[in-house]
């Protein structure tokens, strides 16, 4: 059983949807929050629809419209280059690069990074740790296997034992 806060979510979720998908390619990007996002106090959705995708902020009344939007290209951007052409099943199997790409750009309500390459660089070093640490991890796995292929009358060296109690 879902929890109220899933329930409410998925209520903003299918309100927001309803709202921007019924809305024409030709009107604006920006509208006021629904009844559940709170509209009339100050919320606004801000969109962009690319092909099949919307991409949606919900921002309050301080924000800059054109500034989000500008937010939204960098954002779609930084997705196609880094998925090299994005698409529906880019962000559904790798959700969690998509939302490690968002949090280069935005963190606790705040703008980051605007610049794609720098995003784009900072995926790449945390793409290359993440190998590193997995190369890291996997290397006792590697070295059985490789121990365990060389046949069963491999003898393995005697390793003399230390005893540090004694400095």
């Amino acid at each position: 059983m879902a929890s109220r806060g899933e329930e409410i979510q998925q209520q903003i979720l299918r309100e927001t949807y309803h709202l921007v998908s019924k809305r024409d390619d030709n009107v604006c990007n920006f509208l006021e929050g629904g009844s559940l996002i709170g509209g009339g106090s100050g919320y606004k959705l801000i969109y962009r629809h690319y092909a099949t995708l919307y991409f949606v902020f919900c921002v309050d009344s301080s924000e800059s419209e054109l500034g989000i939007l500008d937010l939204i290209q960098v954002f779609v951007e930084t997705l196609d280059k880094h998925f090299e052409n994005v698409c529906e099943l880019d962000l559904i199997f790798h959700i969690d690069k998509v939302q490690h790409i968002l949090a280069e750009i935005v963190m606790g309500g705040m703008v980051l990074e605007t610049n794609m390459t720098e995003v784009l660089t900072h995926l790449d070093a945390q793409a290359k740790l993440e190998k590193s640490e997995a190369g890291i991890t996997a290397a006792p796995a590697r070295a059985i296997s490789a121990v365990k292929s060389m046949g069963p009358n491999v003898s393995i060296p005697h390793m003399p034992h230390f005893n540090f109690k004694g400095h």
